[in-house]
Parts: C-alpha cells; structure tokens; sequence
C-alpha cells in the first residue's frame, strides 16, 4: 500500500514538471528580430523603403532605421506587439501603426521588411528567416580571404 502511494506521487510530481516544462517551452522561448526597412520587389510590384522608422518593442525603442537600414530587437513569447513609426519623406510627419501578430515557432532568427507589412503584402512577402550575407569582394571580383587557397603549396625537403 505505501508502495503504491510513493509511486502514485512520484507519476503525478513527473506529470506536472512535464507540464510545466511545456508550458515553459512555448511561452519563454526568446526570438531575435531583425527589422527592414529595404525596398521589396513582391510580383512585380516595388515597394520602396520609408525615410524614417522607428520601432519600438513593448514601450521601449529597439531600432532607428533610414532608408536601407535593418535594426534588431529581443522578445520573449510567440506574440509580437510593435509601435511602427514612421517617416515617409524628410521633412514629412511621422504616423504610428500599433501591431500584433504571432510569430512563427519554427523560425529563430525573423526579418520583418516593414514597408512590405506596411503595404499590406502577404506574409511570405514580409517575413523571412534571417540569412547572413555573402563575404564582401575585392577589386578583382574575389573574396578578401580565401581559405581553400592557403598553404596549399607542397615543398620538397631540400626546399625549407
């Protein structure tokens, strides 16, 4: 009887831990966000960039962009819940846009092309995977630095 009573507890104290880690799992994960504000070419359409945006994460700024800048920020959860300001020529006034929207479980890096969203474009048209950049060429059209091309001579021994 107590043997049954111990291990009752014990599957009833792995079941919560194990509900409470799921529920940990969703709703703590951290998302890095990257923020555009690039002109976007969607079927043909261009959608040039703004001035100005900013962005602001619960209350608290995360990114000043010019036209052709991209920005960052941090949240925690699967909910995304932005202030967009923007500024659409120098000069112009700047107008708000308050926006939520869930963000995809499967992604972790997520650039969002703000004049994409703006211009009420589709989702695969403003949210993307971030993907790093090619390396910077030089002059002559090849990489700074080119690994495979190192210390690949073969010297004799009377050589060294």
């Amino acid at each position: 009887m107590k043997n049954k009573r111990r291990l009752i507890f014990r599957i009833a104290a792995l079941a919560i831990v194990l509900v409470i880690a799921a529920v940990m799992f969703v709703i703590g994960r951290g998302h890095t966000m990257y923020f555009d504000n690039k002109e976007i070419e969607y079927n043909g359409q261009t959608i040039g960039s703004y001035y100005k945006v900013n962005v602001e994460l619960n209350g608290k700024e995360v990114a000043r962009l010019s036209s052709g800048d991209r920005g960052m920020g941090e949240i925690m959860g699967q909910s995304l819940k932005m202030t967009v300001i923007i500024t659409d020529e120098k000069d112009a006034k700047p107008h708000a846009h308050k926006i939520s929207m869930s963000v995809p479980y499967s992604m972790d890096g997520i650039t969002i092309n703000i004049p994409a969203l703006m211009a009420g474009l589709p989702e695969d048209a403003y949210l993307s995977e971030f993907e790093i950049l090619a390396p910077a060429e030089d002059e002559e059209g090849t990489d700074e630095a080119n690994p495979d091309d190192m210390g690949t001579e073969e010297f004799e021994m009377g050589d060294i």
